[in-house]
This record gives C-alpha cells, sequence and structure tokens, in this order.
C-alpha cells in the first residue's frame, strides 16, 4: 500500500488542495483511496465532506483519545473511515481538538503509532494520501514516518524557494533518523502562470539547482475555489478543465 505525504512547514501553498485532487485522480482510476487529515484545521476534510465535516464521528480526535487512554477494547483503525461522495474515496476526518492532544502525544512518543495503524489498513486500499498542518510538529513527523513517498508544494514565490532545500533536508534526516522507506518523490509547482517572467524564473532556477521539480505544473485558476466551496475535487467537478487534467496527469507520472 502506497502511503504519500504531502508537507511544505509554509501555509497557503496548496497542501490540502494537492492532497485532496491527486487522491481524487487515483480513486477515480480506480484505486481505493484514503485521505488522511491531520491538520486541525481540516481543509482536506471540508473539502471532501462539505459543510457537515466538522460534525462527522468517529474523527482523529477519537483516534488520538484512544490512543492516549489506552483500552483493551480500543476501536480498529478501520472504525475510524469515513466514505465520502465519490466511489472508491474514503477520508478519515480531522478534528480541531487534535490540536490540543498534541503536547500530550509528543510527550508519550507516540510518533509511530500512525505508521503501525495504517499498516492495518492495507487490505482494504491501494493508496493512502496524508495532509499535514504548515508546521514540522508531532502530526507532521508522524506523517512522514508513516509514509513512504513525500510531495512538497512550491507556489513560486521567493520565501517558498529558499525554504524547499531545508524542508529537503529535513525530510531526509527524517528518512535516516526513523523511516528508511521515505522518499521524496518531487517538487509539486503550483499556482503556475506560464505568461509571467517571474514563475518561470523560480522553476528554472530550482531545475539549475538540480532540485526534482515534477514535469506537470499546476495552473493557477479560479476554477478551483468553486471545487472547494462545492466540495467536489477537480476531477468530478470538471474533468476536462485545464487543472484536472493537469491533476491526472501529475498523479500518472508519479505513479508511473
Amino acid at each position: 500500500m502506497l502511503r504519500r505525504v504531502v508537507f511544505n512547514q509554509k501555509g497557503g501553498v496548496g497542501k490540502s488542495t494537492i492532497t485532496v485532487n491527486l487522491a481524487a485522480a487515483a480513486a477515480a482510476g480506480g484505486k481505493r483511496v484514503l485521505v488522511v487529515d491531520l491538520d486541525p484545521q481540516g481543509n482536506a476534510t471540508r473539502y471532501l465532506l462539505g459543510e457537515g465535516a466538522s460534525s462527522v464521528e468517529p474523527n482523529l480526535a477519537g483516534f488520538f483519545d484512544q490512543m492516549l487512554n489506552f483500552s483493551l477494547y480500543a476501536k480498529p483503525m478501520e472504525a475510524f473511515v469515513t466514505a465520502t461522495p465519490f466511489e472508491r474515496l474514503s477520508v478519515i476526518p480531522s478534528h480541531p481538538e487534535i490540536a490540543e492532544q498534541q503536547g500530550k502525544l509528543e510527550a508519550r512518543y507516540k510518533i509511530y503509532k500512525l505508521r503501525e495503524s495504517l499498516v492495518e489498513l492495507e487490505q482494504h486500499f491501494d493508496e493512502v494520501w496524508i495532509d499535514t498542518p504548515p508546521a514540522l510538529n508531532f502530526f507532521t513527523l508522524s506523517a512522514l514516518i508513516a509514509a513512504t513517498g513525500c510531495l512538497i508544494p512550491f507556489d513560486c514565490d521567493t520565501f517558498s524557494r529558499q525554504a524547499l532545500l531545508g524542508l529537503i533536508e529535513r525530510v531526509q534526516e527524517i528518512r535516516s533518523d526513523h523511516n528508511p522507506a521515505l522518499e521524496v518523490e518531487g517538487i509539486v509547482v503550483n499556482q503556475f502562470q506560464p505568461r509571467a517572467n517571474l514563475p518561470q524564473r523560480m522553476v528554472e532556477e530550482l531545475l539549475e539547482q538540480g532540485l526534482p521539480v515534477l514535469p506537470t505544473y499546476l495552473s493557477q485558476s479560479v476554477r478551483i475555489r468553486e471545487s472547494h466551496e462545492r466540495a467536489m475535487p477537480m476531477v468530478y467537478l470538471d474533468a476536462k478543465h485545464k487543472l484536472a487534467t493537469e491533476f491526472s496527469s501529475l498523479y500518472a507520472h508519479i505513479s508511473a
């Protein structure tokens, strides 16, 4: 079972959008796919479940709660999976309460538990996509330890470019210390404007540095906002739209 994490410590680079749309592309292509939303903000959860996302139970808060309060009758990981309106696509929903659980989880060194729990789901899913908060905290570290592949979004601004080398070094450090199976699959260029000089120059600089930039760039489009508002990933909202085909092409590339 492939387990991928979308990781960047910078906010606003499109982690949730990329996670959900690549997971949707996988599901539309016939894979059994699970999204795990480790961000207390729950953007990926809302993207997949719509307005009712905040009231969905069980959720990750319950999963972590039973981890902190050991019980002989703990629910299996499968019990926390919620079906989405989209065929073959499921989610383990986030909840704001997990932000309050973080300190206790860190103190008890539970960073390997997510990986152990996801292994339980191997017979149920072909792929797991993990969305993370914009910080290197307990949840992000747990995701990187649980994952076999890592995608790093790049939104074509200067701060993001300066931080990329540090992010890759951090992933390599986690690989060395905790998870030998973890690989950086590539940098995802997001919100790309082909007619603007600055994004083109920045991507060229990444390539010149030898960084693993993936060949499909995701366009900037107002259509993605409608996708968010309607809680429909692009492949379901408008499969022929340029951005939808870009997500499908990107997924095909990393899965080849």
